[in-house]
Parts: C-alpha cells; sequence; structure tokens
C-alpha cells in the first residue's frame, strides 16, 4: 500500500483507498476537466472536494500541494519509478493521465503535438478570457459602471469561439479523435451558459460548437465527471 505521509493534505483530506488516485477539485470548469479524463480513462480514483473559499483552496494543507492554491490537484501513488507523484495545474495534469495509460493523447508524435497545441490554446486563451468574462459579466465586475473590460473579454469571447467554430467545420472533434483538448475545452464553453452570456457571445450563430457540445455532454464519463465531486 502506497505511503502518502509524504503529503501534508492527506492529514485534512484523509485518503480511504492510498491506491487510488487522489483528486482535490471542486466542479468548475477547471475542476472537472480532471474527473471527466479519470473517467474516460478508467482509472481508479478518490475525489476530495474542496471548495474555492479560502479556509480550503488556500490553507495550509492545499497549498502543501498546489502553492499556487487552485484547484485542481492530484496525487498519483503509482507516479513514475512507482513511487507517488503530487501534481497541479490541470493541463500538466490532463498530459500526465494521458501519458501514463497512452489514451486521449493521440496514436503518433504528430497527432500529440496537434492536440497539444490545441490544449495550450484552451489553458493561455479560452480559459483565462472566459474566466475574466464570468467576472465581468455576471460575477462581481458586473457592478463596476465602466463596461470597458465587460466589453473587451466578450469581444475576445466571441473571437475565441470563432476560431473553434471554425476548427470544427467538418470535423467531429478538435483534433484527429476525442482527446484531452476537448476534455479541456468544452467544460469552458458550458459555462457560457452559466455566466447566462450565450446570447451576448452569438452562441445562436456558431452551430458547429452547438453539435460539438451536444456529443460531448452525451458521453457517459461526462456526465459523471461534471458532478464530482459534489458540488453540495
Amino acid at each position: 500500500m502506497a505511503d502518502l505521509s509524504a503529503f501534508p493534505i492527506t492529514a485534512r483530506w484523509p485518503a480511504t483507498d492510498r491506491q487510488a488516485i487522489q483528486l482535490y477539485a471542486f466542479p468548475t470548469p477547471n475542476g472537472v476537466k480532471i474527473s471527466i479524463a479519470l473517467e474516460e480513462l478508467g482509472l481508479p480514483y478518490e475525489a476530495h472536494k474542496v471548495t474555492l473559499t479560502p479556509e480550503e483552496v488556500k490553507s495550509p494543507a492545499f497549498r502543501s500541494l498546489n502553492p499556487n492554491g487552485k484547484i485542481p490537484a492530484i496525487i498519483d501513488p503509482d507516479g513514475p519509478d512507482g513511487q507517488p507523484v503530487g501534481l497541479f495545474e490541470s493541463g500538466a495534469i490532463l498530459i500526465y493521465l494521458a501519458e501514463k495509460t497512452g489514451h486521449l493523447i493521440g496514436s503518433s508524435p504528430a497527432q500529440k503535438y496537434d492536440i497539444l497545441q490545441w490544449l495550450m490554446f484552451q489553458m493561455g486563451g479560452i480559459g483565462p478570457m472566459f474566466g475574466q468574462l464570468g467576472f465581468f459579466y455576471k460575477f462581481a465586475g458586473a457592478d463596476i459602471p465602466d463596461h470597458r473590460p465587460r466589453d473587451r473579454y466578450l469581444a475576445e469571447a466571441r473571437r475565441l469561439l470563432a476560431i473553434i467554430e471554425d476548427r470544427l467545420d467538418g470535423r467531429e472533434w478538435l483534433c484527429d479523435d476525442y482527446s484531452i483538448a476537448d476534455i479541456a475545452t468544452a467544460p469552458w464553453l458550458r459555462v457560457l451558459d452559466v455566466y447566462g452570456a450565450c446570447e451576448a457571445v452569438h452562441w445562436a450563430d456558431l452551430p458547429n460548437c452547438q453539435r460539438y457540445m451536444q456529443q460531448f455532454l452525451a458521453r457517459p464519463a461526462v456526465k459523471v465527471g461534471l458532478v464530482t465531486p459534489p458540488r453540495d
């Protein structure tokens, strides 16, 4: 049985099955990336809910695994060379899980790097820009009288969505096959509805994105991953 005592986070969120991957997350777009990937890959895991409150996500216990104090993070008891490994940042975790299993990352070097570039497109573009859109369109920033920040992120969201819409023309998924690029991207497209921003970003004019989301949300692993760990 793996010894996880070197990870202080396990004192606050104890592992029941120390042979399973320990997932520390909350069902946000970044958090569900990892639960969806774990479900798709069939890897045994335990999901620990870490709320976004400073008392949890900024706690010394959580920051011992992720110094940046943001979900998600994992501990894999069976890491490289059979030793436990801790990881944070959703993109890094997705790459790790895909390479660990040899799935969702293509079957050739060319496919792998095509997938990775679209994964980085999400990490560097879709995620940060849509996150700012949510802040200025729905959450605290929506009360700011100056609408220039909101309009800037609306325009950027529309631009990024247009890129995805074009990429999906004649394609089922972002790359040759379903991959970690889709697992990273689709939850962020889904959150536009949570923001109440679909009309503002002209979602009705994006038929490829609509089709893409329908087939993504229909996947059994996605249905489970989207509610793991449970919000309540």
